[in-house]
């Protein structure tokens, strides 16, 4: 199963904890770096899936202002977020940090409303596109949580999040944001 190939790993206390994926023995790569396509402020048209086990046909479209800066020569990132939508004003932040040993990424969403942290994800980038996983809380179940960032360009590039039920052998689509670099 895809799920079990691609993390070679255990989940322990809500996080996800991976050894590399793309790293080959005696290869050593540098992703400390991956995220500095990101920089700067984008426009994002976010689609929040509110039935995603249900068809996810019932869904909110927000759109808003990401502006990413990094911290620690680009080992760490801020991301700020800032939309609106049919039920008002959101915003949020998300925290990258790049473990030099692990040679991965961690990402945590922090709330704006509730200041509550989200459990992280842990990935890293191939090819051009960042996948990482962890668990997240669905409507009081525990779900597997996949972040994909694909499509990137100097000037766009593509955020979805996907859930899956059952270890990982299908996933449906939770949330998606297209975002374009603004002038």
């Amino acid at each position: 199963m895809m799920w079990k190939l691609l993390l070679r790993g255990v989940v322990m206390a809500g996080v996800l904890a991976c050894s590399p994926l793309h790293v080959q023995a005696g290869e050593v790569r540098d992703g400390s770096h991956d995220f500095d396509f990101a920089r700067g402020s984008w426009h994002t048209h976010a689609t929040q899936v509110l039935d995603p086990f249900d068809g996810g046909t019932h869904t909110v479209t927000l759109d808003g202002t990401k502006t990413a800066r990094p911290l620690w020569n680009g080992r760490a990132w801020l991301e700020e977020i800032e939309a609106d939508g049919p039920d008002g004003h959101w915003e949020g932040a998300t925290l990258f940090v790049y473990n030099t040993k692990a040679k991965q990424w961690s990402q945590t969403y922090i709330d704006g409303d509730s200041g509550e942290m989200e459990s992280p994800t842990i990935g890293s980038f191939k090819d051009g596109r960042g996948e990482f996983f962890g668990t997240t809380v669905y409507k009081g179940s525990t779900v597997l949580a996949r972040g994909v960032w694909s499509d990137i360009k100097p000037n766009s590039h593509r955020f979805e999040i996907s859930y899956s039920r059952d270890g990982g052998r299908t996933w449906v689509t939770a949330f998606k944001a297209d975002l374009t670099r603004l002038k």
